[in-house]
């Protein structure tokens, strides 16, 4: 796994090949970072990272510049990692936590610029994420929202839908508040 660009840029961890997560591919990442570039400026910004698996979005959005990064995992072996990569860079500014992605959506009151979730592609609640994050108020308004999944979904019909992008098997549905 590599960091892509910004303050951190080309640090790599090696993933244990125990973990069950499969990180965003570092093509799909870069690809939709630079469509992300028309949408939203990270530098300054509060991001939320859902389902982070290794870590791979949560350590990109700190290197290119967010103020702070919530990082929630409920396997606490990918959480342990993620706290790992962390202390690596010493980066001061993540919250790393161990909870289902779900609940903290619904229980959540702060409110973010940024929200990525990369949920399990066979979750069975999956296609009502978008719904429950725009429900529970937590994008901040003109925020942006990104969904990767697989290709079997769509969500061109969602009133905050924006665009579609598509890379190999990897595909984000992106949304704006």
């Amino acid at each position: 796994m590599r960091i892509i660009t910004g303050l951190y840029k080309g640090r790599r961890f090696d993933i244990p090949r125990s973990f069950k997560a499969r990180p965003t591919t570092d093509f799909a990442k870069e690809n939709i970072f630079n469509v992300l570039a028309g949408h939203i400026d990270l530098e300054g910004k509060l991001a939320l990272d859902l389902f982070s698996g290794t870590g791979s979005i949560t350590l990109e959005l700190l290197s290119r510049g967010c103020d702070r990064v919530v990082s929630v995992e409920i396997d606490r072996d990918h959480h342990a990692f993620i706290k790992q990569c962390l202390a690596k860079i010493g980066a001061v500014n993540c919250l790393p936590l161990r909870a289902d992605a779900l609940r903290f959506v619904k229980s959540c009151r702060q409110k973010f610029d940024f929200i990525f979730a990369d949920p399990p592609y066979a979750l069975g609640e999956l296609a009502a994420i978008p719904g429950m994050v725009f429900t529970s108020g937590i994008l901040s308004e003109g925020g942006v929202f990104v969904l990767e999944h697989g290709a079997k979904n769509d969500f061109s019909s969602d009133a905050h839908f924006i665009e579609r992008r598509e890379y190999g098997s990897v595909n984000f549905s992106i949304f704006k508040g």
